[in-house]
């Protein structure tokens, strides 16, 4: 995985670690959109988040909270998203296990529209069942 941008963050000079313990890293790119938006992926190689071990999923939390005590000093956002997108039907363009972290705000546009909305829109119903 040499060509692998979370595996090696400095292949991505537009991204910066920001923080990290023993097996994650947090990383951010400049946001024009949503600022405070960031990563954390274990540092290991690992396709998505269902093949994180038990070290793994522990350090993520452990980062995830000092992330989102960070992010409410520098950012007072007034919600979050956070989540996965795995494999290529389920969004993930880098395969390489990723944990979103959106700050959202009250005067965005798209302002209460959680992680779920895609589930309640009928234009999303599948031709299939």
């Amino acid at each position: 995985m040499k060509s692998c941008i979370f595996c090696y963050p400095e292949l991505d000079s537009s991204q910066q670690v920001i923080m990290e313990n023993k097996n994650c890293l947090f990383l951010q790119k400049e946001q024009k959109i949503l600022k405070g938006s960031g990563l954390i992926v274990p540092k290991n190689h690992k396709e998505t988040v269902f093949d994180l071990n038990q070290e793994e999923w522990e350090d993520t939390h452990d980062l995830m909270l000092e992330v989102k005590n960070w992010l409410d000093e520098e950012f007072s956002p007034d919600g979050y998203n956070i989540g996965y997108n795995c494999l290529e039907t389920g969004g993930q363009h880098i395969f390489h296990a990723h944990m979103h972290i959106i700050p959202r705000f009250q005067d965005e546009p798209y302002a209460g529209r959680g992680i779920r909305h895609w589930l309640k829109q009928e234009s999303n119903r599948r031709i299939k069942r």
